[in-house]
């Protein structure tokens, strides 16, 4: 009898011989059995541990030399079939092409714990047919040092639109598939909005659930919601699933769609117009559907200040928000929306429309203050009826205080990109520009923003209009914030560029 461990097979006789005679360091025997194997992906090695114990659990150190520096999370097996085997198969990411690395085992179980020997593991070329992106990283603040972490990157190009990078520039890790975003996920795992579907992948860019349009439409249409998502026809007639994806608690995905509806004779517009709107999809984890919003049953169709139509809302962002509700971040409205989602019970009722002419009031009495075809807004701390939120504001038809407005063909002084961070009061609706970092050039589109662990404010400026790429820079959160770090990337825009701890949830990797 043979049984398939790490992508090998191995006879029991075998697996109980060398369980006995075990390897590296242990308190108990038998002692797991390891072995590291390739993947399919080239810099992604599979570590598999099998025991005879239950409740085995282990992570992976790894690294250059035996000094090893980064480790995986910890994972626990589930129960093999044959003579109750734990299997257990970690997979090890964040290593450049072509080069040796060092990796072993930390492995704890019911009855003792056990280091493995050192493996070493040769990562392999990138595809010829995969694209990856030029990275110029600069340091121009001497003595101060970015927060630790590695830069995701959701990125425009046909190749690799999700990669990952360390501090250095150096490549780390890729997922080649349409990616407009990708996201990290709780398990380790990424959620991939790819136009026509919604799905999870695993580092090895495995598909572990898939949600396609079909299937969300053919819910939709059965629960008896009054639309459908579109096929994919582009920003000229709509896509199924684009811009950004939440995952819920409760496992449930949130997605964006675009969809259309026709109105005849719409002011500057004579004659019937196929306007493109927005919706808010909940799907469950067996892909059915438990809640939408149409931005057409919500919002005027005849406020399009800025933009024109067809392309009405354009919306670009989702956030859950800690009281149950859902953030929606309307770039053709330059609106951040606030839904009556609570939880999936909700009215979908616009509890409030932050932004000019919308319901807040900006405390210091300047409008202009107000961002502009928004990107990324992003929930940084809530106290009560108090909201801290950051937001890239790409200044795209920006109005001024003297009435003037950014021009569809800059430059103008009213064209400016900008880092902004604000404090909302619900209770009151006054809104107060807390802090803001003017970099010194228009970026006519994308973006993302946050805080960094060190407090600093890190920005993605998809299209800086002193750049051919697109530019992520990390700022201090100061009067006069210094460039602590900076990566130019050429060869691809980046939709989004942030600073996430590791490719492994609770663990952070430092430079």
């Amino acid at each position: 009898m043979k049984i398939q461990w790490g992508g090998v097979y191995l006879s029991v006789p075998l697996l109980l011989t060398l369980a006995s005679l075990g390897c590296g360091s242990s308190n108990v025997t038998p002692q797991p059995v390891s072995a590291v194997v390739a993947t399919a992906h080239p810099l992604v090695a599979q570590y598999g541990l099998s025991h005879f114990d239950s409740g085995l659990s282990a992570w992976v150190e790894f690294g250059p030399d035996t000094n090893y520096g980064r480790q995986t999370s910890v994972m626990t097996s589930s129960s093999g079939a044959a003579l109750g085997i734990q299997k257990l198969n970690i997979l090890v990411a964040g290593m450049k092409p072509k080069t040796t690395y060092h990796m072993r085992a930390h492995a704890t179980w019911a009855g003792g714990s056990w280091v493995d020997q050192d493996h070493t593991f040769t990562t392999g070329a990138v595809p010829s047919s995969i694209q990856l992106p030029t990275l110029a990283v600069t340091q121009p603040t001497s003595g101060v040092s970015p927060a630790p972490g590695v830069e995701l990157l959701s990125l425009t190009a046909v190749g690799a639109q999700g990669v990952v990078s360390d501090l250095q520039g150096n490549v780390i890790w890729y997922c080649p598939t349409n990616a407009e975003p990708l996201k990290p996920l709780p398990n380790g795992h990424f959620i991939v909005v790819n136009v026509t579907d919604l799905q999870e992948v695993d580092l090895s860019c495995n598909v572990l659930r898939d949600v396609s349009y079909t299937q969300v439409n053919q819910s939709l249409q059965a629960n008896g919601y009054s639309f459908t998502i579109p096929a994919p026809l582009g920003f000229a007639g709509g896509n199924p699933f684009h811009h950004d994806a939440l995952v819920l608690p409760n496992g449930h995905w949130i997605a964006l769609s675009q969809i259309t509806k026709s109105f005849p004779d719409l002011p500057g517009y004579p004659g019937t117009t196929q306007v493109i709107g927005d919706a808010v999809i909940d799907i469950d984890p067996n892909g059915n559907v438990t809640w939408a919003w149409s931005s057409f049953d919500h919002l005027d169709v005849h406020r399009y200040p800025y933009f024109g139509l067809p392309d009405w809302t354009h919306s670009n962002a989702l956030v859950y928000t800690a009281d149950g509700n859902l953030l929606v971040s309307m770039r053709n409205q330059s609106w951040i929306l606030k839904l009556d989602y609570a939880d999936g019970t909700g009215t979908g009722n616009v509890l409030w429309k932050l932004g000019q002419d919308g319901d807040f009031t900006m405390s210091n009495g300047n409008s202009s203050d107000w961002f502009y075809a928004q990107h990324y807004p992003n929930v940084l701390s809530v106290n009560g009826s108090q909201t801290v939120l950051a937001v890239y504001d790409d200044g795209n038809a920006r109005v001024a205080s003297d009435g003037s407005s950014c021009p569809a063909a800059p430059p103008a002084p009213t064209c400016y990109s900008r880092a902004t961070i604000f404090q909302i009061d619900e209770s009151t609706n006054l809104a107060t520009l807390q802090w803001q970092y003017l970099p010194g050039f228009f970026s006519f589109w994308g973006g993302s923003i946050d805080t960094l662990s060190n407090n600093d404010i890190e920005f993605d400026s998809s299209a800086p209009s002193n750049f051919t790429g697109s530019t992520i820079l990390e700022v201090t959160q100061t009067d006069s914030p210094q460039v602590v770090w900076q990566m130019n990337i050429s060869g691809s825009g980046a939709y989004r560029g942030y600073r996430i701890p590791s490719l492994y949830p609770g663990v952070t990797w430092q430079q």
